[in-house]
């Protein structure tokens, strides 16, 4: 997060009074006891349901019987990639031949060339370009080519998130062949700016994973908790760096913007991907420059001080809810005498506090360095905001037990989650003196996707399997308001 340095350091955010009634009107509602709001299996709307699918749990990749695909493919080597990828691009193709006539009244055209190569070795020449040395993934429109990389990229996404990591890249490439034979349908020009043809792939890409998730594929199979947990993780790693413009050419979007895009996609269906254009998506993209002010590059140094920032901010976006939120107090080990026992963070319900451990959380807040993730899969920090998160949903754990919410359930876990992402959208006001910055919301979704979180967990840190409810949590809060958290989770 920026600390805007200067100006008067008591938070005055006019800005913040929408989001403050939200918050008063959403919590109002959130005292669930005696709820009658039940899903099919008995638990309340939001949790345990993945866009109208069951929660399942199995190995995902290609299925057992699945059929040899039928498909020509320049310089391929027979390794488990290559099988993976050719078996992905065939399975997508299936796809959009049911999909596109249906819902774009046109039939799909197979691909007319497709190519694998090894970044390490080749250097196969395509009409976009030579492969040497390119750990990539791309479609190639002069030639209506789709080419990935089985020597670097794919084996290393297959290691790290399992076999369906390289299947949402396949997919994501055959979305952009389909944007080309939209055209106009998809509002698809020369001139679109890339930004625009990402969001789309990415869509079209959530809504062949929602096919597959249906058992519809005679490829693939995918669970909706580990399997998705591994598509959520991949759209992470290939997010842009932080402080990139949308508007630069070649720009994807954070992670954030990736994972909203698929999920769009896995819950509305290609039709709604068609209508991503360059002025929605203007209008809610989060990828942007570093502020001119931000000496920090969006990192702060945790200390006492950040911390009464922090807890300025929180209490001004939740003042609404009218009940006293919690103190922050660091004690050490951040627990709670008698429980609860959640460190680095804790929220007490006997004193309503919350319990820090500095120490832990300035772990927490080292800055990422995307560089470390990609080659090892691993960074030091997950940065400022991770650690922010994390108190914040200790934080607005205290609000919700103060308006006689649940604070021990699955639906407790994901509110959190919610209300934490609405606390980041009032965090987004410019001039705020703790304001959002480029990459935040990123360290959000990094530490959503961490099997330590607490940002959607409950009092105790127990929280739901799949990241995808975690993510779509977070991001409803964040682009929808306060409102939401109550009425999506009881």
């Amino acid at each position: 997060m920026n600390m805007i340095q200067g100006g008067d350091r008591g938070l005055r955010r006019p800005a913040l009074i929408a989001i403050v009634v939200a918050l008063a009107l959403g919590l109002s509602a959130c005292g669930d006891k005696g709820s009658s709001g039940t899903g099919k299996d008995g638990s309340q709307p939001g949790a345990g349901d993945i866009a109208g699918l069951p929660v399942t749990h199995f190995e995902s990749g290609l299925k057992p019987d699945a059929p040899k695909p039928d498909l020509q493919v320049r310089n391929e080597d027979g390794s488990e990639d290559d099988q993976l990828a050719i078996a992905a691009i065939a399975d997508a193709q299936a796809y959009w031949t049911e999909v596109m006539p249906r819902d774009f009244g046109q039939p799909y055209e197979p691909l007319k060339a497709l190519l694998s190569y090894s970044a390490k070795t080749d250097n196969e020449e395509t009409e976009c370009g030579s492969v040497k040395k390119l750990v990539n993934a791309f479609y190639c429109p002069p030639g209506d080519l789709v080419a990935w990389d089985r020597g670097v990229l794919l084996p290393m996404l297959r290691e790290r998130f399992g076999k369906m990591a390289g299947a949402v890249v396949l997919a994501h490439e055959l979305g952009h062949a389909v944007q080309y034979r939209l055209g106009e349908k998809a509002s698809i020009k020369k001139n679109t700016p890339s930004i625009v043809k990402e969001q789309q792939a990415d869509c079209f890409a959530g809504g062949y994973f929602r096919w597959v998730a249906e058992d519809k594929s005679k490829f693939y199979r995918v669970s909706t908790s580990e399997g998705l947990n591994q598509v959520m993780a991949s759209l992470f790693l290939i997010r842009d760096q932080a402080g990139t413009s949308a508007t630069k050419q070649g720009a994807h979007g954070t992670a954030f913007d990736r994972t909203y895009a698929f999920q769009v996609g896995f819950e509305k269906g290609p039709k709604e991907c068609a209508t991503m254009n360059e002025e929605n998506i203007k209008a809610r993209i989060t990828e942007r420059p570093f502020d001119k002010g931000d000496k920090g590059k969006g990192d702060e140094k945790l200390d006492a001080e950040i911390i009464g920032i922090l807890k300025k901010s929180l209490d001004d976006a939740f003042k609404g809810a009218g009940v006293p939120g919690p103190e922050i107090t660091e004690d050490g080990n951040g627990s709670c005498s008698g429980g609860p026992s959640t460190p680095p963070a804790s929220y007490c319900p006997s004193n309503n506090t919350v319990s820090i451990d500095m120490a832990k959380l300035r772990e927490l807040a080292q800055p990422v360095d995307q560089e470390a993730e990609w080659k090892s899969g691993h960074s030091e920090g997950k940065g400022d905001f991770a650690a922010f998160s994390e108190i914040a949903s200790r934080y607005a754990m205290g609000i919700q037990k103060g308006v006689g919410a649940s604070i021990d359930n699955a639906n407790a876990g994901l509110r959190t989650a919610c209300l934490v992402g609405a606390w980041a959208k009032a965090s987004s006001v410019p001039g705020a003196t703790l304001r959002l910055s480029a990459g935040d919301l990123d360290e959000a979704i990094s530490d959503l996707l961490s099997p330590e979180s607490l940002v959607s967990a409950d009092v105790n840190g127990k929280r739901v399997e799949n990241g995808f409810e975690r993510i779509e949590a977070l991001r409803k809060g964040y682009l929808e308001s306060s409102a939401v958290c109550s009425t999506q989770y009881g």
